[in-house]
């Protein structure tokens, strides 16, 4: 239910979700900040189990929102954890009005998150900003949908047919990690989206989590350099 992968550091996968008739794969990570509470990133299907097992680990008290995709699971949660605070881009914000965040998300983070990270904010895309985090005692670099890294064995069980083909070109397989095509192409002005890659680099993360595909272990500064190379060339 809750894999640990580092000091204060879990993550957990959520259930394959349809997205514009694309199977998705789910995963949120959480974080034991230095006061003992919990910062949830990117918030899966709650179930019993899962927040029988997050219950274990601590009070939550972070609800974040990386970017305006990944909302699904906010309602539940919040529910669930009514005193939690919610964090994510204006762009979540203004998608998720009925929900009661704090301000929004840029290239600083919150004091409330007691110096735990080091976020970087993804814009200059006409189409979708994102914001992505390092977890400084980890050294591990979180990123939502800025880089898909699909194994060969999950899109023969979950893209079947011409929906497989388009990975490779697009690039979001084990191999590049890339941003899906379209996202690249609507960065019109990549000059802040520059700033924030080389801001996660600057911190040397050996650990790369993405919501989407196979996460990376160990290396992690070399592999954000061959998946932002389109970014950065």
């Amino acid at each position: 239910m809750l894999e640990a992968i580092d000091t204060d550091l879990w993550l957990t996968e959520g259930p394959v979700v349809d997205f514009h008739g694309f199977p998705y794969p789910t995963r949120s990570i959480i974080v034991r900040l230095p006061d003992g509470t919990l910062w949830v990133w990117s918030p899966v299907a709650l179930t019993a189990d899962l927040k029988a097992a997050v219950d274990a680990l601590g009070p939550v008290a972070h609800l974040v929102s990386p970017n305006k995709i990944h909302h699904l699971y906010l309602t539940e949660w919040h529910t669930a954890y009514p005193e939690a605070k919610l964090w994510g881009p204006a762009s979540t914000i203004r998608k998720r009005s009925d929900l009661p965040f704090q301000p929004a998300l840029e290239d600083a983070p919150p004091e409330d998150w007691q110096g735990a990270f080091e976020q970087a904010w993804f814009r200059g895309s006409f189409f979708m900003d994102e914001i992505a985090f390092v977890h400084l005692p980890t050294r591990t670099a979180i990123f939502a949908d800025l880089s898909e890294n699909f194994s060969d064995d999950f899109l023969k069980r979950h893209w079947k047919g011409w929906k497989g083909a388009l990975a490779k070109p697009w690039g979001i397989v084990v191999g590049k990690g890339h941003a899906p095509l379209e996202w690249r192409l609507s960065f019109t002005n990549r000059s802040p989206a520059r700033a924030a890659i080389e801001k996660v680099a600057a911190t040397h993360p050996d650990r790369v989590i993405m919501a989407h595909g196979e996460w990376v272990r160990t290396g992690g500064e070399a592999f954000l350099r061959q998946a932002f190379a389109w970014l950065i060339r």
